[in-house]
């Protein structure tokens, strides 16, 4: 599986402390984009602080007005709320979806912890 293969990459980009973490974050976003032929926007969004809001971090694909995010608000929003994967197969079905891009079908939410905390997904 594609995904199998990248991990060794996934793992080389993390592990490298010469770049900056939102470098490496890039980094992954472009590997991803470049060798899964139907992703067309990767990103990663953070905790705003204390807020309970995401950020928009570094991303490939289309540029997207929605560079905030609240929480509840959208598959990332729902997310940060749930602490669970979510999975959408057609995004035309759900009705709380905020689209990054317009050429989006499907969407593939998975949260980000560190230490047992949500920091972003």
């Amino acid at each position: 599986m594609i995904f199998e293969a990248l991990k060794p990459q996934v793992s080389q980009i993390v592990s490298n402390t010469e770049k900056t973490v939102n470098e490496r974050l890039l980094n992954i976003c472009e590997l991803l984009e470049t060798h899964i032929e139907y992703y067309n926007w990767v990103g990663f969004y953070f905790r705003n602080g204390d807020k309970e809001e995401l950020l928009l971090g570094p991303y490939v694909g289309a540029p997207t007005d929605h560079t905030v995010i609240p929480f509840g608000k959208g598959i990332c929003g729902q997310v940060a709320v749930s602490n669970k994967n979510f999975v959408v197969p057609d995004v035309s079905a759900q009705d709380n979806y905020i689209a990054c891009s317009i050429t989006v079908k499907s969407e593939i939410v998975i949260p980000i912890f560190v230490d047992g905390k949500n920091i972003g997904k």
